[in-house]
């Protein structure tokens, strides 16, 4: 019987199956990360086979996974040498940031991003607790806007308080699969239990005394919206290590880079300090800003040690 896996605990999956029953389920042991290198060799979003072995406890086992239209993966928390498959099988993601309690910093976002173009999954960004935001934190709010409207990417401000954005997130989500993401202490949790209050998912405030989020979720789980699709709630994760990207590689997944990169004069520029570089030449012109150039080269710095 097929089924669509919602939750994954380690050793156990709840699946939710053809006949509209959940199961909890374990790994055929014959082919556990059998050619899959990754930490679970089983994700949110992936579609299996199931043999029942109780219909009354909603047990079975997964005997096949099928083959992955897309997915998302960082390096393991617990191994920089492996990675980890966050969702599979995915319409979107959709990345909260706030500028304020805490602050998500540029280099997470556009890590986030970079992983994203390099899987073929469409990002938005939301930036929420507007009601937070003074004159400092809406001017920056504005450049980023800007900044990442410019290159192809849906930004959303919202408030809980309020219920600015709401709708629009709302609407951004009826009928697709989304990959919920960002820091813990974003307003993830707290954001979905106000579009949708049955699922009642666990909250807490954001650390006073460090000013870091929280960790509310503990396992990627998988819920069905009222109106039609899905979303995937994540674990709040403090960085976002890159997987499976070359240095060669990096600049395609920068929308303003991939623009210029048929024009610089050597094949293998890295955009660094490589004479008649265009990509060099659109930072000193304006279309390649300075901020994502320089989250380019920092990430580029780092990809040696992600490389496995």
């Amino acid at each position: 019987m097929k089924a669509l896996v919602y939750k994954s605990t380690g050793s156990w999956y709840s699946v939710k199956a053809e006949d509209g029953r959940t199961y909890q389920a374990r790994i055929k042991g014959i082919f556990k990360i059998d050619e899959i290198s990754s930490t679970n060799p089983i994700a949110v979003g992936d579609e299996v086979d199931l043999a029942i072995e109780a219909v009354q406890e909603e047990s079975a086992v997964i005997t096949e996974i099928y083959e992955r239209r897309n997915y998302v993966a960082r390096t393991s928390p617990h191994n920089r040498r492996q990675h980890h498959i966050i969702a599979s099988n995915l319409d979107q993601s959709l990345l909260f940031a706030t500028l304020k309690e805490p602050r998500t910093s540029q280099g997470f976002m556009d890590r986030f991003l970079v992983s994203c173009e390099a899987y073929h999954i469409p990002a938005v960004i939301v930036f929420n607790k507007a009601d937070i935001y003074r004159k400092k934190e809406m001017d920056i709010f504005g450049e980023m806007k800007a900044m990442f409207e410019a290159i192809g990417y849906t930004v959303v401000l919202t408030s809980i308080l309020s219920g600015q954005g709401m709708e629009e997130v709302k609407e951004l989500l009826h009928n697709r699969t989304t990959l919920l993401s960002g820091h813990s202490g974003v307003g993830k949790s707290s954001f979905i239990n106000a579009l949708f209050p049955e699922f009642d998912l666990p909250t807490q405030e954001v650390s006073g005394w460090s000013g870091k989020g929280m960790h509310t979720t503990t396992f990627a789980e998988m819920f069905d919206l009222p109106a039609g699709g899905r979303i995937i709630d994540t674990p709040g994760v403090r960085e976002f290590g890159l997987v499976d990207i070359s240095k060669q590689e990096l600049s395609q997944y920068f929308p303003e880079m991939r623009a210029a990169l048929n024009d610089c004069q050597f094949n293998n520029c890295m955009h660094i300090n490589e004479p008649g570089c265009a990509v060099k030449n659109a930072v000193s012109r304006g279309t390649i800003t300075p901020d994502r150039y320089a989250s380019y080269l920092t990430i580029l710095d780092t990809i040696e040690e992600n490389r496995y």
